[in-house]
């Protein structure tokens, strides 16, 4: 079988050398749009490392979290990568977020699922959740932000969250729980 181009030598040679002309264009704009990207996101607290900045802004808050009524554990190192610890991160298990930057910065609770999202292999699934269901709560008040809710020293999160996948009316039937 013959490709399309690749019959008569001459336009084999012809299209070969287009080919490999917009393999290199590709790779450049690729190459060049990661080097821009990289440029303008060096100073962006949600995407660069903090091991080798100083870091005199500093909060922590605590995070319960449960998904269709059921408590979830938040793991640890979350936003610790392989060397590169993130403005967001987690040491342990126990519920505390940890917020670092060179500056007062503005963090939001969904800036943290957002950094469980993107750094974490199994990270948490925000969109999966019905986002019009769930509910944040601040210090035991429901935030009308939501995931906007600012991250503030010392507070309390409560986040609530119902899958779009639930069956609700597991709720309210009389039926055995399953085992």
């Amino acid at each position: 079988m013959f490709w399309p181009g690749m019959g008569d030598p001459t336009k084999r040679r012809k299209t070969l050398r287009f080919l490999v002309i917009t393999a290199i264009i590709g790779i450049s704009v690729g190459f060049t749009s990661l080097g821009v990207q990289q440029y303008l996101n060096r100073d962006n607290p949600l995407r660069v490392c903090i091991d080798d900045r100083e870091t005199p802004y500093k909060i922590s808050a605590t995070l319960e979290l449960y998904v269709n009524s059921q408590k979830v554990e938040i793991p640890a190192n979350i936003g610790i990568v392989e060397g590169c610890t993130h403005s967001l991160y987690t040491l342990s298990s126990d519920g505390i977020i940890y917020a670092e930057w060179d500056e007062e910065y503005q963090f939001e609770i969904g800036h943290f699922f957002w950094t469980w999202t993107t750094y974490v292999d199994d990270g948490f699934p925000m969109r999966e959740m019905d986002q019009g269901k769930s509910k944040i709560f601040v210090n035991g008040k429901e935030s009308p932000l939501f995931i906007n809710a600012p991250l503030i020293d010392g507070y309390h999160y409560k986040a609530e969250f119902i899958s779009k996948a639930y069956d609700e009316s597991k709720d309210t039937d009389f039926l055995p729980p399953d085992v």
